[in-house]
C-alpha cells in the first residue's frame, strides 16, 4: 500500500507528465509540418509511428510479458485508435492553425470529461460549442471544412484513447502495453499510405522519422501513460485543457500562425470548460 505521502505526491508528478508530454507533441506537430511537405500528412504520421513501434519493440520485448486476453486486445484496440489520432490531426494541422487543430481535437478529452462529470457539465459542453465556433467562424468560411472534420476525427480518437490507456495502464506491466500498441498502430497507418512514398525515404528523411519518433508519439505517449497511473481521467482531462494554449504559442513562434482575437477568445473558451467540467484528485 502507498505510503500517506506518496499518494499525496501522485497528483503532482502526474502533473508534470502531463505538462512535458503536452510540450513534446505541440513541439513534434510544429517540425512535422515541415516534412509534411515532402511526404505529405499520413507519410509523416506512418514513418513516425514505424520508427516507435520499432523502438518499443527493441526495448520492452513485448513477447516476453504475459497478457490476459483481455489486456492484450485492449492494447490492439489502443493501437487502432492512436493510429487513428495521429493521422487524422496530421492531416488537420495541413489545412487549418495548429492552435485551431488543437483547441477542436481537444472536444475529445472534453468529452470524457463530460460524460463522466456531474449534472452541471451540460454547461460546459455549451462553453466549449461556443469556444469551437468562435474558433471556426462558420459565417466567414474561412476555416477549411475538412480540416475541421480531420480535427473532429482526431477528437473522437482521443477520447477512445484516453479511455484505452488507463485500462492498459492499469493491466500491463511498464511499457508493454505501448510495445503492443504502437505498432499496431503502425500497421493500422500503413493502410493511409501508397508505394510511392518509399522512394522518398532517404537517410535524411528516415533520420528526421527517427528524431520526430522519439518528439511524438514515443515520449509523450510514455508521459501519459505514467500519468494516466497516477490520476483520473478527470483531472488528466483538466490538464489536457492547456494543451490548446500550448498550440497556440509554439503555432506562433515556430510556424508563424497569428490568430485572430476572436480565435484567442474561442481557445479560452474551450480550456475553461475543460477545466470546469473535470474535477480534480489522484486515483484511487
Amino acid at each position: 500500500m502507498p505510503s500517506p505521502a506518496a499518494s499525496a505526491s501522485a497528483p503532482r508528478v502526474g502533473a508534470l507528465f502531463a505538462i512535458g508530454s503536452m510540450s513534446c507533441v505541440q513541439l513534434g506537430l510544429a517540425v512535422s509540418v515541415g516534412l509534411s511537405e515532402q511526404l505529405g500528412p499520413t507519410g509523416v504520421a506512418w514513418l513516425r509511428l514505424v520508427w516507435a513501434g520499432l523502438i518499443l519493440l527493441v526495448v520492452a520485448r513485448p513477447w516476453r510479458a504475459t497478457f490476459t486476453r483481455k489486456a492484450f486486445w485492449t492494447c490492439v484496440a489502443l493501437g487502432a485508435a492512436t493510429a487513428g489520432m495521429t493521422v487524422f490531426f496530421m492531416c488537420a494541422v495541413m489545412l487549418i492553425p495548429l492552435g485551431t487543430a488543437s483547441a477542436l481535437e481537444f472536444l475529445g478529452p472534453l468529452g470524457v470529461a463530460v460524460a463522466r462529470g456531474t449534472g452541471r457539465s451540460r454547461l460546459w459542453a455549451i462553453v466549449a460549442a461556443a469556444g469551437v465556433i468562435a474558433l471556426t467562424e462558420p459565417w466567414h468560411g474561412r476555416a477549411d471544412p475538412i480540416g475541421i472534420l480531420f480535427a473532429l476525427g482526431a477528437a473522437a480518437c482521443w477520447g477512445v484513447y484516453i479511455l484505452l490507456t488507463q485500462r492498459a495502464g492499469d493491466s500491463v506491466e511498464g511499457l508493454n502495453a505501448l510495445a503492443v500498441s504502437i505498432p499496431t498502430a503502425a500497421v493500422v497507418a500503413s493502410f493511409t499510405i501508397t508505394p510511392a512514398l518509399f522512394a522518398k525515404l532517404d537517410l535524411t528523411v528516415l533520420l528526421a522519422g527517427l528524431g520526430l519518433a522519439l518528439l511524438l508519439p514515443l515520449v509523450p505517449f510514455i508521459l501519459e501513460l505514467l500519468s494516466l497511473r497516477r490520476l483520473n481521467t478527470a483531472t488528466f482531462g483538466t490538464l489536457m485543457s492547456l494543451e490548446p494554449a500550448f498550440a497556440l504559442v509554439i503555432g506562433a513562434a515556430i510556424l508563424h500562425q497569428i490568430p485572430t482575437p476572436l480565435a484567442v477568445v474561442g481557445i479560452a473558451l474551450v480550456i475553461t470548460a475543460g477545466i470546469g467540467a473535470t474535477r480534480t484528485g489522484a486515483r484511487s
